[in-house]
């Protein structure tokens, strides 16, 4: 039976009543639930949380742009199968010339097509109850990869290549599928029918400061109201790219290897900037408004 039991989130995670909500009806029903939102608000997080917290077996998919569903799902083995029909062969050839020695091929039985099968993370998760599959960044892919994977999201199966055997998955014990999106490119209306979705709307500074205490429970409180006050100026800026979460906490780590009153000095300089700013024409923005600096 699969965990469909509502999640929350962690002592490492927060899940907000909307997520998890969505989250929770994606595995009620059996659907993928498909995250779409800015880089960075913790889309990918959720399946790597979730399975942590429940100790569940992660398989994880990072789309790229020459993704596709033989790497996803299964592919055959084409050249370990011919190489070891060969030394079948061979084998044969030294026993008609009396020879005892034989040449191994690691068990596998070429008759047996399913020793050649080599198992992506989607058939892996459909095979083992109660897993999470995270199918990263789909917006990456090429555009016939989303189309690729509707047979196998409303069928709940997959036939294996060459072998014909067949995984399947019953609704209830299907797999935790989360898919995220940057929506770098629009996905299919037919693939996006197959999913439960959900946008993840950008934090609240009250919710950023949990998202902080989460991380950082000592923190300094000045400290982080500073970064966090520092942090949504940058935003309100209009920079070509805004910074996410992550890119605060990694600011806020990088502030805590000094010393408290040290670090609230560094906060008001430009030191650390690159780690939130990710260009020159945001980088010179943000130095003229915030710190009144020019190049």
């Amino acid at each position: 039976m699969a965990i469909t039991k509502m999640w929350t989130g962690s002592d490492k995670y927060i899940c907000d009543k909307e997520l998890a909500q969505a989250f929770h009806m994606a595995r009620v029903i059996g659907m993928p639930l498909l995250i779409e939102g800015e880089p960075g608000t913790g889309k990918t997080e959720l399946p790597l949380q979730f399975a942590e917290d429940l100790g569940a077996k992660l398989f994880v998919y990072p789309v790229g742009s020459k993704s596709n569903v033989e790497q996803f799902v299964a592919k055959f083995d084409h050249v370990k199968y011919l190489r070891d029909s060969q030394v079948e062969i061979l084998n044969a050839q030294r026993e008609e010339k009396g020879l005892e020695n034989r040449l191994s091929t690691g068990g596998r039985n070429t008759e047996n097509l399913q020793d050649y099968v080599l198992k992506g993370p989607a058939a892996e998760a459909f095979s083992t109850p109660n897993s999470v599959l995270l199918i990263d960044e789909i917006d990456k892919a090429p555009r016939e990869f989303p189309n690729d994977l509707l047979y196998a999201l409303s069928h709940r199966k997959f036939v294996m290549p060459e072998s014909g055997e067949m995984i399947e998955v019953s609704e209830e014990n299907m797999p935790a599928i989360v898919i995220t999106s940057n929506r770098e490119q629009e996905l299919p209306t037919a693939f996006k029918g197959r999913c439960v979705y959900h946008y993840i709307s950008f934090p609240t500074p009250e919710t950023m400061h949990e998202i902080v205490q989460k991380h950082f429970p000592e923190l300094n409180e000045s400290l982080e109201q500073k970064c966090i006050s520092m942090f949504y100026q940058m935003r309100s800026l209009g920079l070509d790219r805004a910074p996410a979460t992550r890119e605060l906490l990694s600011w806020i780590k990088y502030l805590k290897s000094f010393e408290e009153a040290e670090a609230l000095t560094r906060v008001n300089k430009v030191e650390g900037l690159g780690v939130l700013i990710k260009n020159q024409n945001d980088m010179e923005k943000v130095k003229a408004r915030i710190f009144g600096k020019s190049s």
